[in-house]
């Protein structure tokens, strides 16, 4: 066998045809692919294995993409003769993996089908909507399941914004050794406004309160389920403070395998799933090992895995791939993140297959004339998943001994003024539970939605949750005004539910792309025509070349001033810093030919401030030296020659010469 990668997709749509969809509109919107630019020498390695190759097993991810991935290899490594065929498993182990190829299949088209939707969908709206949005208000891009996202953090941004806090009032008293609450009044909710109010009722007590009832039980605290895709990375946010691109960077490289002390093996199941379902290989040995490590009564069974309408179901949950792997035992292989992240879904695993852990609860209610009282305290009698889930707590605290029918004298009563708070922003973990809920993408698609809007920067981060800048603001308002049928967490969720029908044979990509298409196109039209294009921002001066007024423009460097005038005139205001040119040496580029070598220094990057020498030629002509060139050009390879350390005079080609003047 000879193993190769594609190292991920190895083309795409092309960007030529109508619009630059990549889409043959006459033809029942054929795609049009092209290689990816930086994978063509890749496709030549590989075209060039498969014609010395009697068999092609294609092994890609276990999932629709990885599906689209195999089906774009056998197109286009013009795989003709040769038998090809799928194999698919979810962990990188010796055992799955020879598993797998004992049960080859063909490669599913139902699945390619669904992935090719998604991606033609993505890339009309992307396209349409980003070219508008760039035109009409500057903003850098649009998308189906991008903006829909956006629009989460920008309406919630709108209810705190309408928020109006409220006062409210509580209320504790003190006891030799413990405090109660108030809880009612009348036999309702507490509602104390003011202080005038709570002084009121506080004066109205007695000194004595009755001890009306005193109840102690055992409340179970279940375990949780194994790992989706989504919960791993809120869980990774919160206990280990990772961002979701984060995690899925570290989970990806432990499932695609770590040295061992003998062999690679991948430590975790794929890391792109909605499933919390285990496979037996897993939970019966993970059972027999919670039974020797701590005792039977530890053991438990194994639950139901989550069932709804979003749930795919397509892989197992997120865990080990041996039960055996302790993180302790693996730790001197991984770097500290790789560790964590792994120790994390571990014990995750294996507490899902232990008991629960039994809390003792107490709750005494204590009255007073018209009001109630309430106290609690709770021991942890039995810690069960927690014995191994080591990431959640249960604070211990006591009660004095107290019985129902007595009184019992408070030793003070403080009343406290509170304010009601706006609804919290979304932290990265809690957005992305959110985008699960409402169905707004799949697993593969979180850490990369909310990577595009900051990268777009559509929101900024404080105090790690999301804000909506100015621009992300505007572009939903623009997106709510022109296609609320599209920007929403329903269509989202909808359009998903379409492609999981198309990934089961149940409806036709031609149907549902072109049945889009005819909607969502009248509506570009429209907006086209009546979406109020953004006024440039005026700076206040006029343009000396033509007379204009500048204006300021973004680039990706940042914003400058520049001519409003512009295609006619391209007169961009330079920098009040004084541009200092550049010293030149006389000599010669032996390069290009042209320019001449001047010496510069470096504004940026880890020889930010070091001197340095390139042709003035730049950008057409690269040539750079990290030392002062003599004039002299080399005898072996006709470069220059440079001033080294020690003052050796040597060539600037040192890796593919070796020159050094003696």
């Amino acid at each position: 066998y000879t193993v190769l990668s594609s190292k991920g997709h190895i083309r795409d749509l092309a960007i030529s045809g109508v619009g630059g969809l990549g889409l043959d509109l006459e033809n029942n919107f054929q795609p049009k692919y092209e290689i990816i630019k930086d994978k063509k020498k890749i496709v030549s390695e590989l075209r060039k294995a498969v014609k010395e190759s009697d068999f092609i097993f294609l092994a890609t991810d276990p999932d629709r993409e990885g599906e689209a991935i195999s089906w774009h290899l056998k197109e286009t490594l013009n795989i003709k003769d040769q038998p090809t065929k799928r194999v698919i498993f979810n962990e990188i182990t010796r055992e799955r993996v020879l598993e797998a190829f004992e049960h080859p299949r063909d490669i599913d088209y139902n699945l390619v089908s669904s992935q090719e939707t998604r991606r033609i969908l993505d890339r009309i709206i992307g396209f349409k909507l980003s070219k508008l949005l760039q035109n009409k208000i500057k903003s850098k891009s649009a998308g189906r399941v991008q903006s829909a996202t956006l629009k989460l953090i920008v309406d919630k941004e709108k209810i705190i914004d309408a928020f109006v806090e409220e006062e409210y009032w509580n209320v504790i008293a003190a006891f030799e050794g413990f405090e109660a609450s108030l809880s009612k009044v009348d036999g309702n909710k507490v509602d104390l406004t003011s202080e005038e109010q709570t002084m009121a009722l506080v004066e109205s007590l007695d000194k004595e309160f009755d001890i009306t009832t005193v109840e102690v039980k055992d409340r179970k605290r279940e375990t949780k389920q194994p790992f989706t895709t989504s919960s791993l990375q809120q869980e990774a946010s919160t206990k280990l403070n990772f961002s979701s691109s984060k995690t899925m960077l570290i989970a990806q490289r432990l499932y695609e395998g770590i040295e061992l002390e003998t062999e690679t093996v991948g430590l975790i199941t794929y890391m792109r799933t909605d499933s919390t379902r285990l496979s037996t290989t897993f939970s019966d040995p993970a059972s027999k090992f919670i039974e020797n490590e701590f005792g039977k009564n530890y053991k438990g069974t194994i639950k139901k895995a989550k069932k709804g309408i979003n749930i795919q179901d397509a892989h197992e949950a997120i865990r080990p791939t041996d039960v055996h792997n302790r993180p302790e035992n693996v730790k001197k292989y991984l770097s500290k993140d790789e560790y964590n992240l792994y120790k994390l879904i571990y014990r995750r695993a294996v507490a899902s297959l232990m008991k629960a852990a039994i809390i003792k609860s107490t709750s005494v209610t204590l009255e007073n004339k018209n009001t109630e009282f309430k106290a609690t305290a709770q021991q942890l009698s039995f810690d069960g998943y927690l014995k191994m889930y080591t990431y959640e707590k249960v604070s211990n605290t006591t009660l004095p001994v107290l019985v129902e029918g007595n009184k019992i004298s408070h030793q003070g009563i403080e009343q406290t003024q509170h304010f009601t708070k706006p609804p919290q922003r979304f932290s990265e973990a809690r957005l992305i539970k959110e985008m699960e809920e409402l169905g707004i993408g799949r697993p593969s698609t979180y850490s990369q939605t909310i990577t595009t809007i900051k990268k777009r920067k559509y929101v900024t981060i404080k105090d790690k949750k999301f804000i909506p800048t100015d621009q992300g603001k505007l572009t939903i308002e623009k997106l709510d005004e022109f296609f609320s049928q599209i920007v929403n967490a329903d269509y989202t969720a909808r359009m998903e539910g379409v492609l999981d029908d198309i990934s089961l044979g149940e409806d036709q990509q031609s149907r549902i792309v072109s049945s889009f298409y005819g909607s969502f196109i009248p509506m570009v039209e429209n907006a086209n025509k009546n979406m109020e294009k953004l006024a440039p921002k005026f700076t206040g001066e006029d343009c000396p070349k033509c007379g204009h007024p500048m204006v300021l423009r973004q680039s990706r460097y940042g914003t400058f001033e520049a001519c409003g005038n512009y295609p006619t005139c391209k007169h961009i205001k330079q920098n009040d810093k004084e541009r200092v040119e550049p010293k030149t040496t006389g000599i010669k580029c032996p390069k290009c030919g042209k320019g001449e070598i001047v010496e510069r220094t470096a504004k940026k990057g880890k020889n930010a401030g070091k001197t340095f020498y390139a042709c003035n030629n730049f950008p057409r002509c690269k040539n750079m030296l990290f030392g002062e060139p003599t004039g002299e050009i080399c005898p072996k390879c006709g470069s220059l020659l440079m001033k080294g350390n020690n003052d050796e005079v040597i060539c600037q080609s040192t890796k593919d010469c070796g020159y050094k003047k003696e």
